[in-house]
């Protein structure tokens, strides 16, 4: 996978398709590395490292096709931005973690580190999309590259990284990007989204009904949009990084050009065919 963006050679588009999942190219990581919890989207707690009872021993999943009846939200709305295949095929040269017991730790915890640098570099991919501002978008470019290439190096080194470090690097030219963006979408304007109380220093609006709501560039950065009625609003300018939209209502809400929403919270929203999509993101099946 070559996601070296020079001088607009690759298409947005095909940036993006670079850091979708293939389960068929991974040895399912995310059924076995991560922690799930009941609360968040699955009937039982499981421990990390701990294989996922559905878990078949050809790496595909015994229920995939009934997931969310069977209490399993939470696997429908994970993604791995493409970590999975990557640490997979790339850093472990198609060993798998069954034929390599002894690696199968270390394996775990790589993948949790190509998972964020993944995440980056789809966060980063938005960033250079949306940006106009020449001197931010050659840094985002240098960052992508950089980001890229950490993907890339062996089990050991990542091991090794300074994830925090680069994290700050990424983050300041996040925020660069989304202030530019919404400044421009308001022009000068405000929007209508009334302070809330938060919790953990994150906007409290669960349960919110935001329907008449002007949302157009607002700052919803982590904000708590559980179970909220986003129903029929323009999200056009937002801010959604980090935001949680689990059980958010987006059926006809307008999210082109929403800023830093990944398909997993998508995954985690109703929304139905009038819902309007970044090009990144695939409408969910379970949508309709």
């Amino acid at each position: 996978m070559n996601m070296t963006y020079e001088n607009g050679a690759n298409s947005d588009k095909q940036l993006y398709e670079n850091l979708k999942v293939d389960c068929e190219k991974c040895f399912g990581f995310c059924c076995v590395a991560l922690y799930f919890s009941a609360s968040e989207g699955f009937p039982i707690d499981k421990d990390a490292g701990k294989p996922c009872i559905n878990l078949e021993g050809d790496f595909s999943c015994a229920i995939h096709k009934d997931l969310r009846t069977k209490g399993l939200k939470g696997c429908t709305a994970y993604d791995c931005f493409g970590a999975g295949q990557k640490v997979a095929q790339v850093t472990y040269g198609g060993h798998d973690w069954r034929q390599y017991k002894e690696s199968s730790k270390q394996m775990f915890d790589v993948f949790l580190i190509m998972r964020q640098l993944h995440e980056m570099l789809w966060y980063l991919t938005n960033a250079l999309m949306i940006q106009t501002n020449s001197t931010i978008k050659d840094k985002l470019i240098h960052l992508v590259s950089k980001t890229e290439r950490l993907t890339y190096l062996n089990a050991d080194s990542l091991m090794e990284l300074d994830l925090e470090a680069h994290r700050d690097d990424v983050n300041s030219l996040f925020k660069q990007t989304s202030e530019l963006v919404r400044d421009k979408m308001l022009r000068g304007q405000r929007t209508t989204l009334k302070r809330k109380k938060t919790i953990a220093g994150r906007l409290d609006l669960i349960g919110a009904d935001l329907r008449k709501t002007n949302l157009r560039g607002a700052d919803l950065r982590g904000a708590f949009l559980i179970a909220a009625n986003l129903s029929g609003a323009d999200l056009n300018g937002a801010d959604l990084i980090g935001a949680d939209l689990r059980d958010a209502d987006l059926r006809g809400a307008n999210l082109t050009n929403s800023m830093f929403i990944t398909q997993s919270q998508i995954n985690a929203a109703k929304g139905d065919s009038n819902t309007k999509l970044p090009i990144s993101l695939v409408r969910p099946r379970y949508w309709d």
